[in-house]
């Protein structure tokens, strides 16, 4: 009687170990990028360095989408957060190797100015604007808003290496115009004294495009989502969890997020989730919102997106 009883204490002890620990040893490679992505990511990081996820999870964090590519290419990444028209470049790139999985960042782009000079977008003309992500979602947003204006050649558009470059440059002095995402247009406030927002450019896009803005998506390697797809689901499950919580709790996260090293500061992440506009959005509004972004962007600008527009192939569904 005293061995059975043993062995039912030991196996329900192994159970509850077993509701501990992740459900196998596979350790899923992500990163994002130090902005909305990283924050939306920072519950689901602190859970994972404390085992309390369903998959073990490995998540980094970069400063600009180049450092997140060849991750990607090479197979050292399984998942990542990058801005939309990347991952249909990516897919493009490596002929359909790279999905779409989900919708994770809406509109975040902002005109910051150090004075008030900039009063609508036709103020921009003759100005010179300091911004940052060439070749993603930042520039072909900028340039499409721009055309439609009219202002395209008659705003003189410069890019920094990184958002940060482009805060530290405003807040020096060097720029007086930047365009930037939250959560660097809070920072660049809380450093440029008479900085203030002079433009929001998800309300300027809205004005001259029926597409809704869509600015970050995750991607996954197929192969990863072929061979893991119970993975793959427990994640977007999971990252969604995370997503909402930034939302919802904007304090607690920004701890989080100061602690993961995607912000500086706590009280200024806190201050700039309400305007991050974070989301999870999978399945079918997932692919709709992507392919209505992708068609303006490739209409303006075929390069945007990688040379050819990607059919229904380029995402992943669930």
């Amino acid at each position: 009687m005293k061995k059975i009883t043993a062995l039912i204490i030991s196996l329900l002890m192994a159970a509850l170990c077993a509701a501990c620990t992740p459900k196998e040893q596979l350790t899923v490679n992500v990163a994002a990028m130090k902005g909305p992505t990283g924050i939306g990511m920072a519950q689901l990081s602190s859970l994972a360095e404390e085992s309390k996820t369903e998959y073990n999870y490995s998540i980094t964090y970069a400063g600009s989408p180049d450092e997140v590519t060849g991750g990607l290419i090479s197979g050292e990444l399984d998942i990542a957060a990058v801005p939309v028209n990347l991952g249909a470049v990516l897919f493009n790139k490596t002929e359909g190797q790279i999905l779409t999985a989900a919708v994770n960042t809406l509109g975040v782009l902002y005109v910051v100015e150090n004075g008030d000079g900039v009063q609508s977008i036709a103020d921009l003309a003759g100005r010179k604007i300091l911004a940052a992500g060439q070749g993603s979602t930042p520039e072909y947003i900028l340039n499409y808003i721009l055309d439609k204006n009219g202002l395209a050649g008659s705003v003189e558009v410069e890019y920094a290496a990184e958002h940060a470059e482009a805060v530290t440059k405003l807040a020096s002095g060097e720029a007086d115009i930047i365009v930037v995402p939250e959560p660097f247009v809070t920072t660049a406030l809380s450093k440029a004294e008479g900085a203030r927002i002079a433009l929001d450019l998800t309300a300027e896009w809205e004005s001259v495009s029926d597409a809704q803005l869509v600015q970050g998506c995750l991607v996954v390697r197929k192969a990863f989502a072929d061979e893991h797809p119970e993975a793959l689901k427990a994640f977007l499950r999971e990252y969604a969890a995370s997503a909402e919580y930034a939302v919802n709790s904007p304090a607690e996260a920004g701890a989080l997020v100061e602690k993961n090293g995607i912000m500086a500061s706590a009280a200024l992440a806190e201050k700039a989730i309400p305007n991050c506009n974070i989301v999870c959005i999978t399945g079918d509004e997932m692919k709709a919102m992507v392919s209505g972004m992708l068609k303006v962007l490739f209409d303006a600008n075929p390069k945007s997106v990688g040379g050819k527009l990607p059919g229904d192939e380029m995402f992943y569904v669930g």
